[in-house]
């Protein structure tokens, strides 16, 4: 018996009529202090399968790069959505998350039938969409856009990172890591960073600047 990628049977199993479309979407930056949050969605033929593609989170940069590259050359289409700090702060990262995915999917050049987002959460689209907790991990179309969001990410965060080189972006890619925080202590924040995620920093900052 040949083996069959379970990831790729879990989207099979939404297509009863071989003819539609299924597109995955995911996102990558929920949760850094800087830079957009960046979706993607991607659509296949039913006879594509990636044995290697997996939750982005699983793959290491440098095999996420490859898989990049093979995922957009043997896809049907793929669409980025991105939503950059400012509106985050406006309407809240759930919203922007949500709206970037949105995006993503009008970017395809194929409408699809069917949608698969990762999460519990929806846009609204006059289309046949389910949510997939933990998507990432049990959908193949899923996975496969976790990846390109993820490297078209990381690509904006090291893009923006020769602008301000201090905050390291190249390597934290924005996200709340210990250092990330010391260097915005000392250098402050930039256009780029989400106000909102350091409301409380903020305010402690301001504070101590009182005393």
């Amino acid at each position: 018996m040949s083996f069959v990628n379970p990831l790729k049977k879990f989207d099979l199993d939404y297509i009863k009529d071989s003819s539609k479309l299924l597109a995955g979407v995911d996102e990558a930056g929920r949760g850094p202090l800087a830079g957009p949050v960046v979706a993607a969605a991607v659509v296949f033929k039913n006879s594509i399968d990636i044995p290697l593609v997996d939750d982005s989170k699983k793959i290491k940069e440098s095999d996420r790069e490859i898989l990049y590259e093979r995922i957009i050359n043997e896809s049907i289409s793929f669409g980025i959505g991105i939503v950059d700090n400012n509106d985050i702060d406006e309407i809240n990262i759930l919203q922007a998350s949500l709206k970037a995915m949105k995006i993503a999917v009008y970017n395809l050049d194929v409408e699809p039938d069917i949608i698969l987002i990762d999460g519990n959460k929806s846009f609204v689209m006059n289309k046949e969409i389910h949510t997939v907790v933990k998507g990432d991990s049990k959908s193949f179309s899923i996975a496969a856009a976790s990846i390109i969001a993820k490297v078209e990410r990381d690509r904006i965060m090291k893009n923006l990172s020769l602008q301000y080189p201090e905050y390291k972006w190249e390597k934290n890619k924005g996200y709340p890591t210990k250092e990330h925080f010391e260097l915005v202590r000392k250098y402050g924040i930039t256009p780029f960073h989400r106000k909102t995620f350091l409301k409380k920093f903020l305010s402690e900052e301001i504070q101590e600047s009182l005393l």
